[in-house]
């Protein structure tokens, strides 16, 4: 029976820290749950911006984000958002918000790096919360990340089987093929900038060729994924309070990614066709 598994990375093969700031108090949210933030207002929308952690460190505190992003051509990615946004609106309030400096996503980044730098492996991401109605960057953020332990070692196992591993986020594609270049994944399995719809549809297609298509999510931008997927693993291996409807999508619950070789070997020893709500 061909089988798929399509991964989140951040909780679910990255153990990852997080730190946003809120431009307009100038309080630092270290440790916070940067999807969480987005989806408790309707308003919210997570950018990702295509920048190297590297040039924005380099550039002058006081200059406005937005005229940074905007002078040096720097693109952007939606990650998630609770109601669908046109990404010209998008464009709009990120190249010209006149609040958030390079100095606030300048924060984020050294604080996170303060945490993560004794990692062997780590990836840094950075980006913005934006609030349409108002509109504009309410929040920087930058998230480091560095794989769970086992993590490489449940890809190798799950490949020997024969069984395709996918990653499917909301993180920027550079930042994921270097972790999937780590891990062993292939980079043509490797789908950057999902949003939650975007992954529901990359696990409907998937199920096109594979008999089964086994979902791993940790977060509530994992939940529409999870309920198509025919066979859901919450995983709670980064610690966090996860969405009761993430409990209620799940087939599965665990504690280490480890775990998941065992619920995909069993499917394929027993061979059971696993279809939601399948009649057998």
């Amino acid at each position: 029976m061909p089988i798929a598994v399509v991964f989140d990375s951040a909780g679910t093969l990255l153990h990852t820290y997080r730190v946003a700031k809120d431009v307009k108090s100038g309080e630092l949210l270290p440790g916070i749950e940067t999807v969480s933030l987005t989806f408790s207002s309707p308003e919210r929308v997570l950018v990702v911006i295509h920048v190297h952690s590297r040039e924005v460190i380099g550039a002058p505190d006081d200059l406005l984000l937005s005229r940074y992003l905007r002078e040096n051509r720097i693109g952007f990615g939606i990650s998630c958002t609770r109601k669908v946004i046109a990404a010209d609106e998008v464009a709009d309030a990120l190249y010209t918000s006149p609040q958030g400096t390079v100095k606030d996503l300048k924060d984020c980044i050294r604080k996170v790096w303060e945490v993560c730098r004794k990692e062997s492996v780590v990836t840094l991401n950075s980006g913005v919360i934006m609030d349409m109605s108002l509109p504009g960057i309410e929040f920087t953020v930058t998230t480091g990340g560095r794989p769970f332990d086992g993590a490489q070692d449940v890809i190798r196992q799950l490949h020997r089987m024969n069984v395709p591993a996918f990653i499917a986020s909301g993180d920027r594609v550079t930042k994921l093929e270097k972790m999937a270049d780590f891990l062993g994944i292939p980079r043509d399995r490797v789908f950057g900038f999902a949003t939650p719809s975007v992954k529901a549809q990359i696990v409907e297609d998937l199920k096109e060729d594979y008999d089964c298509v086994v979902m791993v999510g940790d977060g509530i931008n994992d939940l529409s994924a999870m309920r198509v997927a025919d066979i859901a693993i919450l995983s709670e291996e980064q610690s966090g309070e996860k969405h009761p409807e993430l409990y209620g999508a799940a087939d599965h619950v665990i504690r280490s990614v480890r775990e998941v070789v065992g619920i995909v070997k069993g499917l394929c020893d027993y061979g059971k066709p696993c279809r939601k709500n399948r009649v057998i």
